[in-house]
């Protein structure tokens, strides 16, 4: 059939005209900017911290659901009722060229509206650095998805005269793909159904991603749509008394072409063919698999199992599909040396039992349902087979990358002999048996694992990498070995932590340093007369190991950061270090080392800081990680609560709690929390020290794993490409370090860091007036004892009297003083706070009004100029004698 753009044009032309000739056309773009305004720049965006458009891709079917009905609900309706339909119909054009021009027109409307919403995007450049690749892809989705919910509004607008029911049928139609997902449930065949829906569709646009099912599921959608208006189109064509016979026949035909194009669609979903527009092309293969599956060897035979349940919770949804996809991109690109098998898994089949078998079990998932929060158990795991080894990954969690774990399964089964990493036995008890830290079991995937003892010299033909948790909690011997092996210049990774919160109790912090070695038998060995706990090398601070290393490090001092980058972390204490690069902290990474290049964001707790000892010759300290401008340092007695405890640590002494808002001194320092450390000569040393043992605590793995935060944290990057970099295993260095930029609101974050600087300076100011009158106090009460200890006119019985009243009443008066100063000095630091929330909220809403009334002003200005030219025009053409 031959289309004739010629035809279109005029019909295009005359629609669009009519929507601009009023205000109607106006108002609808003010209103959907507006409303995409107050949606996208909601108080969850600034929580987030993130300039992406989540919360408006979230809202973004419901917006449609109302805009498109109200903007189609004329096209037809309007036509009927005046007639004017009758006179398109004897135009010179087929009914397809007269629905494409009536369509064109509004999806013309539509498109204009998208683009004056293209202010959002200017929002978020003028306040943080968004991916310009992810929100194309979002904005391809908003504009695929209106473009297929206005034929369907146009077909409800086709079958009536009433432009309030046309409305109304237009919400009830778009409905339908909108609620799909909703509905699955009453359904039945849940999975099917929801990967149908718009919502679930709509998914991978706002993730960066133009996927081709996705783009053909919307053209799908509109092609149907239109078929249908173009059915409703020819009625009045049908003869009479056959009207139903070709009813049915165009019935039939509809039905066809909807289950043609519904197979095609899951065809393409199957196929996982799709375009990456992220900046670090997160959804494409690095060179580094490719170079990994080249390097197979042609008579190796690899064969890789999937285990997946054919429905997953919607949050695993995406991890599913990327895994099937990846599955397949590795089979097609291995020239045949994979094997790839996905199994789907049904509970209590005997794929289920299989999976077991290799150590691939159910994980049990909270997800909801229908708004219920329902169990759900899942297989979601692989095994990796070669004829040398075998690698087991239980579960793909939503925060594991995907590409990264497969790859490297590869690589390890592909080699004849694993390298080794020693783990040292220390009272961090990292690796012992049944409760092995998780660091261990993330470094069975690709080492072989040996545990090592300090009691003895330690054989560096054992393994490759020593890896040594609290190494100040060794004996003098223990101790010994250690050094000796570290200044052979052996590989090492060592952790240390002034305080370990991973090795505490619920009462506080049981394993620093600075406190005692447990006894054998803990508790109740000491109550029972057992022998006392051997004494700490050094009393725990490692002096022997430091310089042998020539670093410093303090055993007993923590560093603080009073910037945080997550608003919705503020109520945690400056001691959690939130380690980014980005609001003002350039040198948070040693972007040349390939240990911390690649990192974006770490979170360390109360660590230490490390710096070069100058008095040691030979030793290159480069420093991997540290903190910001906005940091400082703070000794024991400052940061650890000394009020007596009914707690008592295994072994004896009071477990340690952290003090609540210690008086902290901000510093011009940037302080180390990890450094590689390089040494030749007699004494040799290559090592990377870690200030902090939390970071490795199994939180951060668990997290990695299920991703429950909105944002991810660098920490098991950070430790496996420290122990990669030591054994010299640098494939998969860069492939780990791989995910989204960490990009924040940049000029939100400034003019808040501003702020709360002035509010520490604040407080600073408050606690110095609060020292100084505490210091007048003391003085007043120094000089009354002064004053009666000169008083030579005394008797040495009266003076005594005299002084012990003048010292209960001065130290009553200075009790008095003491609480009104501290009294005082907390409604000071109240009110600051109290100034600090406000001018931060201020802060907030500033943006979010200028994001809601900013982007319709475009639109504003353009009526305003359209009606004046409007205006003008009539005048001009109205007779100049009947001018008034």
């Amino acid at each position: 059939m031959n289309i004739r753009s010629g035809v279109i044009w005029p019909i295009l032309i005359r629609n669009l005209s009519s929507y601009f000739s009023g205000v109607l056309g106006y108002l609808f773009i003010v209103v959907f900017v507006v409303a995409g305004g107050a949606l996208g720049f909601d108080a969850e965006f600034f929580t987030a911290n993130e300039p992406v458009l989540d919360q408006l891709t979230e809202w973004f079917p419901l917006l449609l659901l109302f805009f498109v009905p109200s903007l189609t609900m004329g096209v037809w309706a309007d036509e009927r009722k005046s007639g004017t339909d009758e006179l398109l119909y004897t135009l010179p054009a087929t009914n397809l060229e007269i629905l494409l021009g009536k369509y064109l027109s509004v999806l013309a409307v539509y498109s204009l509206a998208l683009l004056s919403s293209m202010t959002h995007v200017i929002i978020l450049i003028f306040i943080g650095e968004p991916d310009f690749g992810l929100l194309a892809s979002t904005y391809f989705g908003y504009w695929l998805a209106g473009g297929a919910l206005l034929a369907a509004g146009m077909l409800a607008s086709m079958l009536t005269t009433s432009m309030t029911v046309a409305f109304v049928l237009g919400i009830a139609f778009c409905g339908v793909p909108v609620f799909l997902d909703t509905a699955a449930g009453f359904l039945g065949a849940r999975e099917a159904i929801e990967s149908l829906s718009l919502s679930r569709k709509f998914q991978d646009f706002g993730m960066g991603v133009v996927p081709f099912d996705g783009v053909l599921y919307f053209v799908s959608l509109t092609a149907v749509m239109l078929y249908l208006n173009l059915v409703v189109m020819s009625k009045r064509l049908w003869a009479s008394g056959k009207q139903a016979d070709i009813g049915v026949q165009y019935g039939i035909r509809t039905v066809s072409l909807a289950v043609v194009l519904v197979c095609v669609t899951i065809w393409a979903g199957v196929a996982a063919i799709r375009v990456d527009l992220t900046a670090e092309k997160l959804f494409s293969l690095t060179p580094a698999s490719h170079m990994i599956l080249d390097s197979i060897e042609s008579d190796s035979r690899i064969e890789i199992q999937a285990y997946l349940s054919p429905e997953v919770p919607r949050e695993y949804t995406e991890t599913r599909k990327q895994l099937s996809g990846l599955l397949r991109q590795f089979e097609e690109l291995s020239s045949g040396k994979l094997d790839v098998r996905i199994v789907d898994v049904e509970p209590f089949s005997e794929a289920a039992n299989e999976a077991r078998h290799f150590g691939i079990t159910p994980m049990q998932l909270m997800t909801e349902v229908d708004g219920r929060q329902q169990e759900a158990e899942v297989f979601l795991g692989a095994v990796v087979i070669s004829s040398n080894d075998k690698v087991v990954i239980p579960f793909f969690g939503k925060g594991i990358p995907v590409e990264y774990e497969l790859t490297r399964s590869i690589q390890t089964v592909a080699q004849e002999e694993r390298q080794t990493v020693g783990v040292l036995n220390t009272d961090a008890n990292v690796i012992s048996g049944s409760n092995e830290w998780q660091i261990v079991t993330e470094l069975k995937k690709q080492y072989e694992v040996v545990s090592v003892s300090p009691d003895a010299p330690i054989d560096s033909e054992d393994f490759d990498v020593l890896v040594a948790v609290m190494p100040s909690s060794l004996t003098d011997p223990q101790m010994d070995n250690l050094v000796t092996h570290v200044g052979a210049g052996n590989p090492t990774l060592i952790f240390d932590d002034p305080f370990p919160m991973a090795m505490g109790t619920q009462f506080g912090v049981t394993g620093a340093p600075r406190q005692p070695k447990p006894s054998p038998g803990g508790q109740m060995g000491m109550m029972g007369g057992g022998a006392p706990p051997q004494p700490k090398a050094d009393g725990g601070q490692a002096t022997r190991l430091l310089n042998t290393l020539g670093i410093q490090w303090k055993y007993d001092r923590v560093a603080f950061d009073v910037s945080n980058p997550h608003p919705q972390f503020s109520a945690l204490p400056a001691e959690y270090l939130f380690l980014t690069a980005k609001g003002g902290n350039e040198d948070a990474f040693n972007l040349v080392d390939d240990v911390s290049s690649g990192l974006q964001e770490l979170v360390a707790i109360y660590a230490g800081s490390i710096a070069k000892d100058s008095t040691v010759s030979g030793a290159e300290v480069s420093a991997l990680v540290s903190t910001g401008p906005n940091s400082g340092l703070l000794e024991w007695a400052e940061f650890v609560d000394d009020s007596p405890s009914m707690a008592m640590m295994m072994g004896g002494g009071a477990a340690a709690r952290p003090a609540r808002d210690p008086v902290r001194q901000v510093d011009t320092d940037d302080h180390v929390v990890a450094a590689r450390v390089k040494r030749d000569g007699e004494v040799k040393a290559n090592a990377i020290f870690v200030a902090d043992v939390d970071m490795i605590s199994d939180f951060f793995f668990q997290e990695r794993t299920f991703g429950n935060l909105d944002f991810a944290f660098d920490n098991v990057t950070f430790v496996l490409n420290a122990v990669d970099s030591l054994a010299g295993e640098s494939d998969f260095i860069a492939l780990r370090s791989r995910r989204p930029a960490h990009r924040s609101l940049t000029r939100v974050e400034l003019e808040k860091s501003e702020f709360l600087t002035v509010s520490e300076d604040k407080r600073k100011e408050a606690d110095a007036e609060a020292e100084e009158a505490l210091e007048k106090a003391e003085e007043r009460l120094s000089a009354r004892v002064k004053e009666i200890e000169e008083d030579e006119s005394l008797d040495p019985l009266a003076k005594r009297q005299m002084l012990q009243q003048a010292q209960q009443d001065e130290q009553q008066k200075f009790s008095l003083a003491q609480a009104q100063i501290e009294q005082e000095k907390n409604d000071i630091i109240r009110q600051i706070e109290m100034e600090t929330n406000r001018e931060v909220a201020s802060i907030e809403a500033f943006y979010r009004l200028l994001a809601i009334w900013a982007p319709p002003i475009p639109a504003l200005l353009a009526g305003i100029v359209m009606l004046i030219i409007r205006v003008s025009s009539e005048k001009n053409n109205v007779v100049a004698t009947r001018r008034r």
